[in-house]
């Protein structure tokens, strides 16, 4: 073979992993984007029936709102290069996409010579579009739909795009530090974790809680919900090698190992603790697996996975206990599953974390001699990022709450969310053949005589 035709066999084959790569992460990001509506079923199952709607309504605000701002300035934001805490302007309303994403020619190849910039933006769209739609669950019940469009509005460019731009991108402060989060332990579970317990305890405490009962309406509703979440996950890990090949297999793998390790984790503290395994466990147990495999799934290696998967199980279950205890209503346990579970999973690659995954692109940890730095600077990353979320979210939640008041009313709340906010009612119970209630009791009793 002469020089040329091993050059033409070269094209070809850049030209199919350049194919193969973009298909896959266009696959990838609507996986993602089906992970939005998921969330909005677990959440809204777990919510009472008079609520549901309001929690739908959220996190598919989230995928309207965020989705214009992304293009606006978000994206730029995040992955432009102005310095090492803020991305600038240079990539506004997506211009210059003819361009390479800043950094990536030398920490990912992939993205620079096969993925195309645009394709990349669609991708991490859909991260910032379900990062704040996590809070909701903290917040279930009583916040007001106005006030909670523009503190997702004011969020998202503050502090979603600001903490992507550090961890996420090659040129922010954190990524050159070297702290490894492969989809977003960091950047989205702890960010969201923290950010929703902020506005949590802006917001109050739920009318009667915590001695009322808030069982959730709807149990099949979350078990769909962590189906969906399941599924699309797969996108969310995997996709974010940005490129079909060995390592983006290691993160699916690894994102299936730990979650169903996870639900058997938590449903083993339920049985011991309770008594009882139940279906909200499983599904639980399930979310916290794949939210503590996220940041890890590119670092660590399948057996590494079930053992942060066993761990993120039982941890997240124990810690649904502490709200409790300091008095901080985080409703749907956005704190227990996400911050716990988020942070857990970033440590972790301190421990867990191999080389032999991605060598070149990945450190050793503890348990394969790497030592502790890597552990280090993950510490560095989980405490910058939950410092800063939760400082500058109480914030804007405080001051937004001072113009415009955040909460329904004792008597709104007591009405539900689904008709004070948005006139609708998800359920509506009208008996067979009218509306009289000895109607239908006869008609009952008529065919039970015919029978």
């Amino acid at each position: 073979m002469n020089s040329d035709q091993l050059k033409n066999l070269q094209d070809g084959i850049t030209s199919a992993a350049s194919a193969g790569s973009t298909a896959w992460i266009l696959a990838a990001s609507a996986l993602v984007l089906l992970m939005t509506p998921g969330l909005a079923f677990f959440y809204g199952g777990m919510v009472r029936s008079k609520n549901v709607l309001g929690m739908l309504m959220q996190n598919f605000f989230c995928m309207g709102v965020v989705s214009i701002l992304w293009v606006l300035i978000g994206y730029s934001i995040a992955f432009g290069d102005s310095n090492q805490i803020f991305g600038g302007f240079h990539f506004a309303l997506l211009n210059h996409m003819n361009e390479a994403v800043p950094g990536y020619a030398e920490t990912t190849p992939s993205l620079a010579q096969v993925i195309p910039p645009i394709v990349f933006v669609a991708f991490q769209l859909m991260f910032a579009i379900i990062t704040p739609a996590l809070i909701t669950g903290a917040t279930a019940d009583r916040w007001k739909f106005g006030a909670f469009a523009v503190f997702i509005a004011i969020w998202s460019l503050v502090v979603y795009s600001p903490v992507a731009h550090w961890v996420f991108s090659p040129e922010g402060w954190l990524f050159k530090k070297g702290a490894e989060d492969f989809a977003g332990g960091t950047v989205v579970h702890a960010n969201a974790g923290a950010a929703a317990i902020a506005v949590a305890l802006v917001l109050g405490r739920r009318k009667g809680w915590p001695g009322t009962s808030f069982r959730p309406h709807n149990l099949p509703f979350v078990l769909l919900g962590t189906g969906l979440l399941w599924f699309g996950w797969f996108g969310f890990n995997a996709g974010s090698e940005l490129a079909a090949d060995t390592r983006s297999g290691f993160a699916f793998v690894n994102t299936n190992t730990a979650t169903a390790a996870a639900m058997l984790g938590w449903l083993l503290v339920e049985r011991i603790r309770d008594g009882k395994a139940t279906t909200l466990g499983a599904a639980s147990g399930a979310v916290a697996g794949l939210v503590a495999i996220t940041p890890a799934c590119g670092f660590v290696s399948p057996a590494g996975s079930i053992f942060i998967g066993l761990l993120a199980g039982a941890v997240c279950a124990l810690a649904t206990a502490i709200k409790g205890k300091v008095g901080i209503d985080d409703a749907l346990d956005v704190g227990a599953v996400h911050l716990v579970g988020g942070v857990l999973g970033a440590l972790l690659i301190g421990f867990f974390g191999t080389s032999d995954v991605a060598p070149g692109f990945s450190a050793d940890g503890i348990f394969y001699g790497g030592g502790a730095s890597l552990l280090g600077k993950q510490a560095l990353a989980v405490v910058s990022v939950v410092a800063y979320s939760f400082v500058v979210t109480f914030i804007i939640a405080f001051v937004i709450d001072k113009i415009y008041k955040m909460r329904l009313s004792p008597d709104e709340e007591q009405e539900g969310m689904d008709f004070v906010l948005h006139g609708e009612t998800a359920y509506e119970f009208v008996s067979l053949g009218g509306d009289s209630a000895s109607f239908a009791s006869s008609t009952t009793t008529t065919e039970e005589g015919q029978a």
